[in-house]
């Protein structure tokens, strides 16, 4: 986590959101056994706060807006990769991923009259979503502190309130995939957010052969769709931490037919072969000293 801001209340500030992110992850977290998502893994069936009910809700809808290619019920499977629960990462049998895929997809999340109920073999995890949801809370704090410059970086999500103190937009790396200690492009960016999501994030090798931790609920494998990153800018960083995970899962083409339905959001596609494709309405903001395609 890495805040910064400027102004006359700015310290206040700092410590009001990096207080705010904490009580957030205690509530939102899949492993402590006081959060809402534990107790809604382990019972099934609960009365969680109304935040975590608005925040699954959304889940649901991106779920439903993604064709499910965006899923809070992939956690068994996360786990059986071993990239979830302090689990060792293997790769699960396919007879296994089989028993798993039936339980799961968004129509094992039922809410009805503030409960939440999920199917016996069900389990829900956020750590696709809530990151989004922390850096509005965020940006939100912000403002009521009448911050008008500031910086949220909280691992792969960014969220930008107002421009740089001299008025100048924010300057946000985008990583080479291939070595995360350069960048392959920047966005010039004020009062968004700018979420990537990328397969060589987080991945383990097995009989020479990458997997990732982003997996296809309708498979139940890591995506495999010509993708090495996705990244998406928008204003509502809840919507954009759940896209960059679903446009991800589609792939190229599917997503850039996404994004022409639904062209609420600006993306910049990274691909297995490094070629670089960037929507139109931010080709504007996107520099890069490697050639792009622009998709309009």
């Amino acid at each position: 986590m890495s805040v910064n801001a400027y102004g006359n209340q700015s310290k206040e500030a700092v410590k009001k959101v990096e207080k705010e992110i904490n009580r957030l992850d205690n509530l939102l977290s899949v492993q402590n056994k006081n959060s809402d998502i534990y107790k809604i893994n382990e019972n099934k069936c609960i009365s969680p706060s109304k935040e975590t009910l608005n925040i699954i809700k959304k889940a649901k809808k991106i779920s439903r807006l993604t064709d499910g290619a965006f899923d809070i019920t992939t956690e068994p499977l996360t786990k059986a990769w071993g990239f979830s629960g302090g689990a060792e990462n293997r790769v699960p049998d396919k007879k296994e991923i089989r028993n798993i895929l039936k339980n799961v997809g968004a129509e094992n999340i039922n809410i009805n009259n503030g409960k939440i109920t999920l199917n016996n073999n069900s389990s829900v995890d956020l750590g696709a979503i809530a990151k989004g949801y922390a850096s509005h809370k965020a940006g939100e704090i912000f403002n009521d502190y009448k911050i008008t410059s500031a910086l949220i970086s909280l691992g792969g999500n960014v969220r930008a309130v107002g421009s740089k103190p001299d008025g100048s937009p924010w300057i946000v790396g985008i990583a080479d995939p291939d070595n995360t200690e350069k960048q392959i492009g920047t966005l010039s960016v004020k009062d968004t957010s700018v979420i990537t999501s990328g397969g060589y994030q987080r991945f383990f090798e097995s009989n020479g052969k990458k997997y990732h931790h982003i997996i296809n609920p309708h498979t139940g494998y890591p995506a495999e769709n010509g993708l090495k990153s996705v990244t998406v800018v928008s204003e509502d960083d809840t919507l954009g931490d759940g896209l960059t995970t679903g446009l991800f899962v589609m792939g190229l083409d599917k997503a850039i037919e996404f994004y022409k339905e639904n062209g609420s959001f600006g993306a910049v596609f990274i691909t297995d072969n490094n070629d670089i494709y960037v929507t139109g309405n931010i080709k504007d903001i996107f520099k890069s000293n490697r050639s792009f395609e622009v998709i309009e």
